[in-house]
């Protein structure tokens, strides 16, 4: 009984993240995120 609530439990869990992840506010962070990699040398150094 108590695995059927932990397993229902992580299932919305997953579902939640999944959503917010793929929201259309995100966007623009995961954009601007992907091009870190691609920026110049000292934007990301201390």
């Amino acid at each position: 009984m108590v695995s059927g609530i932990v397993t229902g439990a992580l299932i919305v869990l997953f579902i939640a993240g999944w959503a917010w992840a793929w929201s259309p506010r995100r966007k623009a962070d995961f954009e601007n995120a992907a091009r870190m990699p691609l920026g110049e040398e000292g934007e990301n150094n201390p």
